[in-house]
């Protein structure tokens, strides 16, 4: 294709017409996509999914093997992979790479091996070979010998995915000589034209040895001591737009990888350097993490955006390249930009050290944060309900919302009522939660054990649309000590910053005012969920897509919440026909949007009428005299004023029905017959089920929780609309006098009693 490519212009037409090529997309992507306007790189990550022209470079520890002879191949063959897939889509990759030395290296011990092996076997006949040493070889002579080698396994690889590449060797004076600098320039600028991924390396077979204290200076001025400076020279040469460092590290850390108390960066801004304790560089190569923060930051002056990462860990190494110019959340990120407020590893932080105060606090003082949160949302109903406003005119204008989550994300003085009334109800709950003791046991005379309650540590809730449930949240995380960190949707995003804005307030009164945090940043949700050592549980509350993703993304981290609300109502051959109306009409029609709202409607067949509603299931579509849409799937969560009806034949059907298509989320049974009910209540696995009463009653609030942050369909800890007690986990305390194992051994003197102590009600530790 690339043969023909100037000469066959009416094929090439033929093809764009067609639309089917893949290398049409290839062709399109590179002759008429714009390049970005070089000069400024990228403030944010997830402004590096328009990188079009992006430098990979290759540390000597991601190329080479750990025993320093050799090629990693499995490494390189999917870092091969990766740039062939951006090249690909259109992007023009560039790899500066390391790797000659060793690979040259291989090959000589080889010959060495080989040669040493037929001399003494042609001196010493069929006698046994004495060892054989290896000298010490030479670093320029193992580079001449490995550069043909390298470059013909490079090669052979991206053959393997349509994708041509060129080796090109440099040395300081390719750079510094302004005739060889502009040749060198338009021989990258013809292979990229041309699609070849340019492959480039220093000429170590005759490059001097690196002065060890050359420093960067300047933007025209680079010293190429190691292939660190030749990627960042290379990559402000070419413009180019992204500059991806892979070594053997995370990123770049606060002090040495592997200290204590060493932190990695996220964002790296310029100035910075000061705060960074640096170690020893890797086991191979001759540069360090000071070489490439110094490359990093003299890239980065020239307007190319620089990502320093991990190249050899084998769990991320199959898509490190692409996650980053994806913009995930992958090693250090260098930035010029540096944002007002803190990032969300310090937000975390600061709700981690005020939750322990918040903890600490004597029930009657979160109480009063809660109670001063329910008059504020009262008092200052009319600043929220016009940020709501501003929400619902944007989401409205943009037209990509549906009308049910439109419903999700609007306010009113009601709701606000209910909310403060809610708030109320759980501050006086919440004085009988942090501390109190579950059971006490003499474990021996004077040795006693208690297992009490105890916050959870730092919650992430993630919520789409739904402002109100901010301060439910929040409240439920003062009531029980937990410090928060809250990921609301964009669409919220004005209201969303007043409540937050009171909640802070409210928790201002005694001090703890950073205990909850709200994530205004530009952070994922995947990036969120990878916080595993900052981050205790996470609760989403949205659609059964985001918690799905947020189930998979989240890696470490238990994840509290239900992926559907699949609800039924069963209508029993014993029920009453007005309670029935009564309970599908509310179950449907009070809350379509809701999770607890009915999707199914089984009807016993004995029951059966002429009913006329949008869906039906297979069996109920047979008994009828007209046509409606058949049901696409019997799992379907509608969201809206929409249902299933099918038919059963009897109870057990029902139950069968539901185990076999609903979510355990709620389930109820409208009959007279007590007998048939509590068969139902008993046999119907799921976190609510219901006798002659509307789904809509699965609510923390309707079950007196005062709030809850979401309905759990696991079988474990919490199950059901999850309110305070949801939130706490327990400790155990054992009080003794010198007490020891020895002393309760065959030899010892003591013996457990194991006996247990009566607990008062609303007793505390």
């Amino acid at each position: 294709q690339r043969t023909h490519r100037y000469r066959c212009g009416w094929f090439l037409w033929i093809l764009i017409l067609s639309g089917k090529n893949p290398f049409v997309h290839v062709f399109l992507n590179s002759f008429f996509s714009l390049p970005r306007p070089h000069g400024k790189s990228f403030a944010h990550r997830s402004e590096l999914k328009q990188a079009k022209r992006i430098v990979v470079k290759l540390g000597s520890a991601v190329v080479t093997r750990g025993d320093e002879c050799g090629l990693a191949l499995g490494r390189l063959a999917s870092i091969v992979e990766q740039v062939a897939m951006l090249q690909n889509q259109g992007r023009e990759m560039m790899i500066v790479t390391s790797g000659a030395v060793a690979f040259g290296k291989q090959r000589l011990r080889h010959e060495i091996l080989l040669s040493q092996s037929v001399r003494q076997a042609l001196h010493s006949g069929q006698n046994q070979l004495k060892e054989m040493s290896i000298p010490v070889l030479e670093a320029r002579a193992c580079a001449a010998a490995g550069q043909s080698g390298l470059m013909a396994l490079y090669e052979a690889m991206f053959t393997q995915y349509s994708t041509c590449t060129a080796q090109i060797l440099v040395t300081n004076l390719d750079f510094h000589d302004e005739q060889k600098r502009r040749n060198l320039n338009s021989t990258l600028h013809e292979l990229l034209r041309m699609n070849i991924v340019p492959i480039i390396n220093t000429n170590d077979a005759v490059v001097p040895p690196p002065v060890p204290n050359s420093d960067l200076q300047g933007v025209n001025v680079i010293s190429i001591k190691d292939n660190d400076s030749l990627a960042a020279r290379l990559a402000v040469e070419m413009k180019a737009d992204l500059l991806i460092a892979l070594s053997d590290v995370e990123g770049l850390y606060d002090s040495p990888p592997g200290t204590d108390d060493a932190k990695l960066i996220d964002i790296f801004y310029p100035g910075d350097q000061q705060s960074i304790t640096y170690g020893t560089k890797s086991r191979v190569g001759i540069g360090g993490m000071e070489a490439k923060v110094k490359a990093a930051l003299w890239a980065l002056q020239g307007g190319t955006s620089v990502v320093i990462a991990n190249g050899t860990h084998p769990k991320v190494t199959g898509h490190v390249i692409t996650d980053i110019v994806e913009g995930k959340k992958v090693g250090t990120f260098f930035s010029e930009v540096k944002p007002a407020g803190p990032t969300v590893e310090q937000q975390t932080e600061m709700a981690r050290h005020a939750g322990r105060s918040l903890a600490s606090l004597h029930p009657e003082q979160r109480g009063e944060i809660i109670c001063c949160l329910a008059e504020l949302l009262t008092e200052k109903k009319d600043e929220i309900l016009s940020a709501n406003k501003k929400d619902l005119e944007i989401a409205t204008a943009s037209g990509r919302f549906s009308h049910a989550l439109i419903n999700r994300l609007a306010l009113s003085t009601s709701k606000l009522n209910s909310l403060a009334i809610g708030l109320r109800q759980l501050s006086v709950s919440s004085r009988d939660s942090v501390g109190r003791v579950l059971r006490r046991t003499r474990v021996a005379n004077n040795l006693e054990l208690e297992q009490i309650t105890v916050p959870i540590g730092v919650l992430l809730v993630i919520f789409e649309s739904r402002p109100d449930c901010l301060p439910q949240v929040s409240a439920l995380a003062i009531a029980s000590g937990n410090a928060l960190l809250l990921k609301g949707g964009k669409e919220a995003a004005n209201t969303n910053k007043i409540l937050h804005q009171l909640t802070q307030e409210a928790l201002s009164i005694h001090g703890v005012a950073d205990a909850i945090q709200l994530v205004s940043t530009r952070e994922e949700v995947e990036d969120l969920c990878r916080l595993d050592k900052m981050i205790d549980l996470i609760i989403p509350r949205g659609s059964s897509q985001l918690v799905r993703e947020i189930q998979r993304a989240a890696k470490g981290i238990p994840v509290l919440g239900h992926s559907e609300g699949v609800c039924h109502v069963y209508i029993d051959s014993d029920a009453s026909i007005d309670k029935a109306i009564d309970i599908v009409r509310d179950s449907k029609c009070d809350y379509p949007a809701a999770c607890n709202a009915m999707e199914t409607l089984l009807i016993h067949r004995d029951l059966l009428t002429d009913s006329r509603q949008y869906f039906c299931g297979p069996r109920f579509a047979s008994y009828l005299t007209f046509s409606p849409s058949e049901v696409k799937s019997l799992r379907t969560e509608y969201g809206d004023l929409e249902c299933c009806i099918e038919v059963v034949d009897s109870m057990q059907d029902a139950v069968d029905h539901i185990h076999k298509y609903g979510s355990s989320h709620t389930d109820v049974i409208v009959t007279e017959n007590e007998e048939t009910a509590e068969q139902f209540l008993q046999q119907v696995d799921s976190a609510c089920v219901f006798w002659n009463s509307s789904s809509r009653f699965a609510d923390g609030y309707r079950f007196g929780l005062g709030a809850e942050v979401g309905i759990s369909t696991a079988r474990i800890h919490a199950r059901g609309p999850v309110g305070l007690e949801g939130l706490l986990t327990t400790k155990w305390v054992l009080r003794g006098e010198g007490h020891t194992v020895a002393d309760f051994s065959e030899q010892g003197s003591m013996t457990y009693l194991h006996e247990n102590i009566p607990v008062p009600q609303g007793n505390f530790s």
